[in-house]
């Protein structure tokens, strides 16, 4: 399933501020690609996006100094940030950059900024609203954004529960039919990219069933969006006779997709089963472990071990990589914390190749190393976890951290 042969250990501190990354970390990549590390300590860095001119936009999941979101330029063009601005007041995950203007989440909205042709920020002090009021209760709050080439915006609204029983996360509660979750989440919506202040009466649920997806990206080349899922969690806590430790840890799938408006996930009523292949009924509405359900559910392209988070997403349109890499998905996964007695797993940025828009070969580790040990078993040991991928305009891939606040530039130079 993985391959890691041929691997090169490549780790340039360049750092900022003359920072580096935490001993024993090495960041493990196929062979002719290299590793820089352009920035430390930046605190909780969620998603970023990097502009034509090569400034990189970080979202930062908690606030530093007031601000939430950071954009670093490297003014003399050495491979070292030496210029940091700080700007926006909110919290959040997603930040994309289409055209002339810088999209930002928080839980609950979608602002812009304008962008001269320069790439200069106009104003950093008075965004524009676009979307608003969304709903938000802290669990599976992110709102992960991606924008199409038709105006349109995308906006992850992660469902604020497990698997929609009647009292949540409890043992024992059963799940709700119809689930209530699914009206205003659960799932992603489209929105206008240029019209302010819309609220859920102006946009459109465009796929339903979606537990939580922090990955998306608009995929060019099909016309298509693709998104990565969270699976839901307690099959053995709360199963364990119908779901021993080991199937607990490898259950269920994290899942790959592609949907398209009118695409229904399965959430909260089935999960997707990679040893089997298809969705099981989950037992808070009956399954056995075995028994199939929601039959009209698309089927993901592909099905990961559970728990792994994949917390984001990138179709590589670059033409910098080798052949094999363009047009394919490069997946973060933050790690588990649920794998017991297994170790965790994660930790890493996955590729999965891609002809016309589907598998064209069994998906492969491409970057290792973040957690810096060679197994996870108790996650506040992890280093870094990758959380955010962008692609700068040469075609290098960005990596971001949220645990120690990291960016890494990988690049194909053989």
């Amino acid at each position: 399933m993985r391959n890691t042969l041929f691997t090169c250990l490549v780790f340039l501190a360049l750092g900022c501020q003359g920072q580096s990354l935490e001993s024993g970390v090495k960041i493990t990549v196929p062979n002719g690609f290299q590793v820089n590390t352009l920035a430390t300590s930046l605190g909780r860095t969620r998603h970023l996006a990097v502009h034509p001119n090569g400034d990189i936009y970080l979202k930062l999941e908690r606030l530093v100094n007031g601000k939430g979101i950071l954009r670093l330029r490297d003014k003399n063009k050495d491979g070292v940030v030496d210029d940091t601005l700080a700007f926006g007041n909110y919290i959040g995950t997603g930040i994309a950059i289409k055209g002339n203007w810088l999209y930002a989440s928080s839980n609950n909205s979608v602002f812009r900024y304008a962008l001269t042709a320069a790439g200069e920020l106009v104003q950093t002090d008075q965004p524009q609203c676009i979307v608003k009021d969304l709903r938000d209760e802290r669990q599976h709050a992110s709102k992960s954004i991606a924008l199409d080439n038709a105006g349109n915006l995308y906006v992850n609204i992660g469902a604020p529960s497990n698997v929609c029983q009647e009292k949540d996360r409890q043992k024992g509660s059963v799940g709700q039919t119809p689930c209530p979750i699914l009206e205003n989440a659960g799932g992603i919506w489209q929105f206008k990219a240029d019209q302010p202040n819309q609220t859920y009466a102006q946009g459109k649920r465009y796929v339903t069933g979606v537990r939580n997806c922090v990955g998306l990206d608009w995929n060019n080349a099909e016309n298509a969006l693709y998104i990565t899922v969270h699976g839901r969690d307690g099959l053995y806590q709360d199963f364990p006779e119908l779901y021993d430790r080991q199937r607990g840890a490898e259950l269920p799938s994290e899942t790959f997709y592609r949907v398209k408006e009118g695409d229904n996930c399965g959430w909260p009523y089935v999960h997707w089963d990679h040893f089997q292949n298809k969705y099981i009924l989950n037992p808070e509405f009956g399954g056995d472990g075995k028994k199939s359900g929601v039959p009209e559910a698309t089927k993901p392209l592909v099905g990961f071990p559970g728990h792994m988070a994949p917390n984001a997403l990138l179709i590589y349109s670059g033409q910098q990589f080798p052949a094999k890499y363009q047009n394919g998905a490069f997946i973060a996964f933050h790690g588990s914390w649920n794998r017991a007695p297994e170790n965790q797993e994660g930790f890493y940025v996955a590729f999965v190749p891609l002809k016309n828009g589907q598998p064209a070969g069994p998906w492969e580790i491409f970057a290792n190393g973040f957690s810096g040990m060679e197994k996870v078993t108790n996650l506040g040991s992890a280093k870094y976890r990758p959380c955010g991928l962008a692609m700068g305009p040469d075609g290098s891939l960005y990596v971001s951290d949220d645990n120690k606040g990291a960016v890494w530039k990988i690049s194909f130079k053989p």
